[in-house]
């Protein structure tokens, strides 16, 4: 019998380790704000809305960030634009739109280490300046950490 509990008491500790291990690690900051996700160090803004160009134009409104991205370990390592998503007001995830309005808008990049890079990416979004709108930043299954970031972008 106490072979049995001890096994249920040895059971749970490692399952509640394994847990706290591979739990999301959220971290919170304003635009303008530097974050590290993983091996890289984000600073986001707000670069504004716009609606497109003759060849593109949004269902919505399309809302342009500035990503500034520096990575700071000693490997190369991969940003993408699908790390990136905008988060509205009713919590709905919007992925970024990639169209090539500029040489700037990101789709996919391998970073040096130590070297600063920007890029460009907008959103297409119902969008109202009363409301507040979060830039949501996913690691790369390369980069293998539970660190996410949210940005408020927004009506801070």
């Amino acid at each position: 019998m106490i072979i049995v509990f001890a096994a249920v008491i040895i059971s749970m500790g490692a399952a509640m380790y394994m847990y706290t291990q591979y739990q999301v690690n959220f971290i919170i900051v304003n635009a303008g704000e530097p974050v590290t996700v993983g091996p890289v160090q984000y600073i986001v803004t707000f670069e504004g809305t716009h609606q497109g160009n003759k060849e593109t134009q949004p269902e919505y409104t399309f809302v342009k960030i500035r990503i500034e991205a520096k990575n700071i370990s000693q490997e190369i390592t991969r940003m993408s634009g699908i790390q990136f998503y905008l988060i509205d007001e009713k919590e709905q995830k919007h992925e970024a739109v990639y169209v090539g309005f500029s040489e700037e808008d990101l789709i996919d990049d391998n970073l040096e280490p130590g070297k600063p890079v920007s890029w460009t990416t907008q959103f297409d979004v119902p969008f109202d300046e009363q409301k507040q709108y979060n830039i949501v930043i996913r690691p790369t299954k390369q980069q293998s950490t539970v660190d996410t970031a949210m940005i408020c972008l927004t009506n801070c």
